[in-house]
């Protein structure tokens, strides 16, 4: 990635081409329907909305308003979507919508699956007053869903509750969108993580990984009937970083060209479940596990509504020495907060490559 962008550079390649064609974004979008969208069986048209996840957020529900003629939207209970005012609207976080909850409106909360408990079919508990003329809530242009909650704490619904959303979104007309910001190119082992849930999509968002180099970049990916943008209609001055289409386009080229390093981030998904399991226990203790980890030189993230939940997020690409090694000090961190000390080493318990 840093050679091809090193070259593109070198031979005075445009850095910014707005919204006009460049052959950098022509490749990087051939390279992703041929390797991305193709194999799949997608038929998406690719927008480019700007630098930020926000940024696709944003467009996608202009554009699932303008399609439906409708404005409400329903987002999820623990939802994260960003921090720009729509995207702050669908957020469930009240730390982070405090400032803005005045000009915060169009929404309608529903509860993500298993919110209230294994027992409660919260799909149906959206259908319901849907279908009701009184049930009180209006018809939505959009249902905009995680199908992995990256910030609400790392929450993992079932695939029959996300297919039920899915038939709640087609029954009423409403468009579904699903945020990959966080769990597309691979986090969850497939490209995209809905793909592990058999639906599809009638907009899919993407940001973050998809340049490969840290480049600010991101994609909303529509299906044909949804894309009724007029000319110009949504338009901005960073649409077009071509610097993140050269790298986005070798990264795709080097780690999708088969499905080599799909199955090696299962296999290090597999070593990481099979250590940190033992330690998913109910605690208040994650502020303090972050603080220590940190002295010990790795650094954990904290979220769920509560920062509850430590979230770990190493490259794709670690190794298998250096995945042991910061779990390590996770572990040893934990047991010393929890457990007592000088117990067995991680190492032992690791499975084989």
């Amino acid at each position: 990635m840093q050679s091809a962008l090193q070259d593109y550079i070198a031979s005075d390649g445009i850095a910014l081409g707005l919204d006009l064609r460049t052959s950098a974004k022509q490749e990087f979008m051939d390279t992703f329907e041929d390797l991305i969208l193709r194999p799949r069986s997608l038929e998406y048209r690719i927008q480019f909305p700007g630098p930020t996840g926000a940024n696709a957020v944003e467009a996608a529900v202009k554009q699932a308003r303008k399609v439906t003629g409708r404005t409400n939207i329903i987002a999820f209970t623990n939802a994260f979507h960003g921090f720009s005012l729509g995207a702050l609207a669908l957020t469930g976080n009240s730390y982070h919508r405090r400032a803005s909850a005045s000009m915060l409106h169009g929404v309608h909360r529903a509860m993500y699956d298993g919110y209230l408990g294994p027992s409660c079919d919260t799909a149906e508990s959206l259908r319901k007053p849907l279908s009701d003329p009184s049930g009180g809530i209006d018809k939505p242009a959009a249902i905009i869903l995680e199908v992995v909650q990256g910030e609400g704490g790392i929450n993992v619904p079932t695939r029959r509750w996300v297919k039920n959303i899915e038939q709640v979104a087609r029954q009423h007309g409403a468009i579904l969108i699903v945020d990959e910001i966080q769990t597309g190119c691979g986090r969850t082992k497939p490209f995209f993580a809905f793909e592990a849930f058999d639906i599809r999509p009638d907009v899919v968002l993407v940001a973050k990984s998809i340049s490969g180099f840290g480049l600010p970049m991101s994609l909303v990916l529509l299906a044909p009937y949804v894309d009724l943008w007029r000319l110009g209609e949504h338009n901005g001055t960073f649409r077009g970083n071509n610097h993140a289409f050269v790298t986005a386009t070798a990264a795709l080229r080097e780690y999708w060209c088969d499905e080599h390093f799909e199955h090696e981030t299962a296999r290090k998904g597999r070593i990481a479940n099979k250590i940190l399991s033992e330690f998913a226990i109910d605690s208040k203790l994650a502020a303090q596990v972050k603080a220590v980890a940190y002295q010990q030189k790795l650094i954990v993230e904290l979220c769920g509504p509560s920062d509850e939940v430590i979230k770990i997020m190493p490259p794709l690409t670690v190794s298998d020495e250096e995945l042991i090694a910061g779990i390590n000090v996770l572990v040893s961190t934990i047991r010393t907060l929890l457990f007592a000390p000088n117990e067995r080493s991680v190492d032992s318990q690791a499975p084989a490559p």
